[in-house]
């Protein structure tokens, strides 16, 4: 029987699993498979996993119950086993990693930060700053230019605003990293211009969200940064 697998943790853990259903619906049940001082939460894994509201929420239920009575390692979602013995062979191998990484995340706690521009406040803020842009907008407002006016204005467009949003994000980060133990920063996107992960020690928790308040406080007009914790460390599980 296949098995959807949230968390691993130590066999002490208090493993309050009453009342919590798991991913599948409301009559999926959820038990552990141990080895030795480990144990893994799982239940039964449904015939199909979809990134369905109603089960990333009972996925975050499980994960947040688990992290709120001690240490555990997190499993992102749409984890599946084959088998409880499939479970026991991977803490079984992978016993001594496990124990130092909880050990490690112990009494720790993740934040995500996200930054977001509008693009069309950048555009104006650049349109603004930047005089070549000026004019070659001009030159080119409605048809007008060269074609090669054109594909310079387009470069000078996004160079300046990649060059703009790494500013903005390293302001973010200059402010939160004093904070945190560890940090996990992905590539620019279309989407975030900013998007990290960061890993705080419990007790400096509200500490990293009144910076995280102040940061967001800061930024100019059209940009916004979503901070979202303290989670459970699936960042650094």
């Amino acid at each position: 029987m296949a098995l959807y697998v949230y968390a691993i943790t130590k066999s002490s853990h208090p493993l309050r699993l009453d009342g919590l259903t798991g991913v599948g619906g409301d009559d999926t049940a959820l038990r552990t498979v141990g080895q030795g001082d480990l144990c893994a939460v799982v239940s039964e894994a449904p015939e199909e996993i979809g990134v369905k509201r109603h089960d990333v929420e009972a996925h975050h239920d499980v994960q947040t119950r688990l992290w709120n009575d001690g240490v555990t390692l997190p499993l992102g979602f749409g984890f599946v086993a084959e088998s409880d013995d499939a479970v026991r062979a991977v803490l079984e191998d992978g016993a001594a990693q496990f124990t130092q990484r909880l050990e490690e995340l112990d009494g720790r706690v993740e934040f995500n930060v996200k930054g977001i521009e509008e693009e069309e406040a950048a555009m104006r803020r650049i349109l603004e700053d930047s005089a070549q842009v000026r004019e070659l907008n001009e030159a080119t407002r409605d048809g007008g230019g060269t074609y090669d006016d054109r594909l310079e204005l387009g470069r000078l467009l996004s160079e300046e605003m990649t060059a703009r949003q790494a500013a903005l994000a390293e302001t973010v980060l200059a402010a939160l990293r004093p904070l945190a133990r560890a940090e996990h920063l992905s590539e620019p996107s279309q989407q975030y211009f900013l998007s990290a992960s960061f890993l705080v020690d419990q007790e400096r928790a509200e500490e990293f969200t009144n910076a995280g308040a102040e940061v967001i406080k800061e930024q100019p007009e059209g940009v916004e940064i979503r901070i979202r914790g303290p989670l459970p460390p699936y960042s650094f599980a």
